[in-house]
């Protein structure tokens, strides 16, 4: 009597412990597969060296650095288009972006040119973009990897820029001493490049710097788990298969003639009733605490879904196998749940069994969703596809483990009677 609940709630104890703390510890240490983008607009330039004219090509050379300098096994760089760099900022699939400009080579050329001129000379820019849609945590790991690779960039960029500028100032033969590097010059060409940080799509106010679609998952997640146990509590009570307990008053009305199936179908309906009416009481607090909702009717309806998608399949769980059903849904939708989200670090900068356990987790398809809602203009490819998906699969999967088992024990004669135990 005394063991047996020690030992559960150890064991539940030390995998809240292991899930929470280890998304959590070491994110640089986990980091794999980061996707961001790598744009070279650079059209490249004709510089003059030793009397002849040559191509050069600054965004090409910045490419393969950056390629050859970022490590394959933390950061997924996608070199792309401009245009599918964009795609893929607004539905949420890359963290970031590194953009190098047309002009790029050109404004190099101006500056090495210029920086033996008196005068005011501007730095050539390349962007890095963050995607603040997709959460705090996520850019600020673009501005780490960003800042590490392109302090790199720039230093080999300066020197050759600086050996370029160099040779350009080789006396002719028979002609005038060429002039001296002054120090301000050599330190303006070794450091060439002038990297600007710009937000893309930057999020609105009241949105809890991304966070706020976390939450609202969450929101829905603890409805349906929570819903389902206090709706199958109640609801037995008042058939009369479990006592009910008011402080000091104890009730306990005569067992209703009714079959498992039966019994699970009411327990369906009012959860059914329940999502919708939750639905609207979420929808409503966060309008009056004027969360920035663009799509109202998307968040109500996708909302209910996940709640009776996480309901059904809880009622079907705690008919199943009675009240271990609290403990298996408890682990499943919450203690695995809330890690694997990636609503607060990103999945990327987690171990990667939480990339495995993301893949099924309804978690992270309820936030998936309630993200692409709140903050992608409920477009399908960030996500809403996926998350409506799963929870319809999520129904079915409820709907058919609950109807077999139930009717396998009414047809087996397992009726809800009360036993006394041996």
């Amino acid at each position: 009597m005394l063991l047996f609940p020690i030992a559960v709630l150890t064991l539940l104890t030390a995998l809240l412990g292991i899930m929470y703390l280890d998304y959590v510890v070491d994110p640089e240490k986990n980091l794999h597969d980061f996707p961001i983008a790598l744009v070279n607009q650079d059209v490249g330039d004709v510089i003059a060296t030793g009397g002849q004219q040559r191509q050069v090509n600054f965004g090409n050379q910045i490419t393969e650095a950056l390629e050859k300098g970022v490590p394959a096994d933390k950061v997924d760089l996608r070199v792309i288009s401009i245009s599918e760099a964009e795609r893929q900022l607004q539905s949420g699939a890359v963290y970031g972006a590194i953009v190098i400009p047309g002009d790029f080579s050109k404004r190099l050329g101006i500056l090495g040119v210029g920086s033996v001129v008196p005068g005011e000379m501007e730095r050539p820019i390349i962007t890095l973009q963050t995607n603040p849609r997709t959460g705090a945590f996520g850019t600020q790991i673009v501005l780490r990897v960003g800042d590490q690779a392109l302090t790199e960039v720039n230093k080999q960029v300066g020197k050759q820029l600086t050996d370029q500028v160099t040779e350009q100032l080789k006396p002719q033969p028979g002609g005038p001493p060429a002039p001296e590097l002054s120090g301000a010059t050599r330190v303006a060409l070794a450091d060439p490049v002038n990297v600007v940080v710009q937000q893309y799509h930057p999020l609105p106010d009241g949105t809890g710097q991304g966070l706020s679609a976390f939450f609202y998952a969450l929101l829905l997640l603890l409805a349906g788990v929570v819903g389902a146990m206090v709706i199958h509590t109640m609801i037995d009570a008042q058939l009369g298969f479990v006592p009910t307990e008011y402080g000091p008053w104890y009730v306990h009305y005569p067992p209703t003639p009714i079959s498992r199936f039966s019994t699970l179908l009411i327990k369906w309906g009012v959860m059914a009733v329940t999502a919708n009416i939750v639905s609207a009481v979420y929808l409503s607090v966060a309008t009056i605490l004027d969360m920035p909702i663009d799509h109202p009717l998307a968040l109500f309806l996708y909302s209910a879904l996940a709640i009776i998608a996480v309901g059904v399949t809880c009622l079907s769980t705690l008919a199943a196998i009675g009240s271990a059903g609290l403990l298996v849904n408890l682990i499943l939708f919450i203690v695995l749940g809330l890690p694997s989200s990636g609503g607060t670090v990103p999945i990327e900068a987690t171990p990667k069994y939480f990339g495995w356990l993301a893949s099924f987790e309804p978690m992270h398809q309820v936030f998936l969703g309630i993200r692409a809602i709140l903050y992608f203009d409920a477009s399908f490819e960030a996500g809403l596809a996926r998350g409506v998906w799963m929870a319809v699969v999520g129904v079915a999967i409820g709907l058919l483990v609950g109807a077999v088992v139930s009717r396998f024990y009414d047809y087996k004669g397992l009726h809800r009677t009360n036993r006394v135990a041996a």
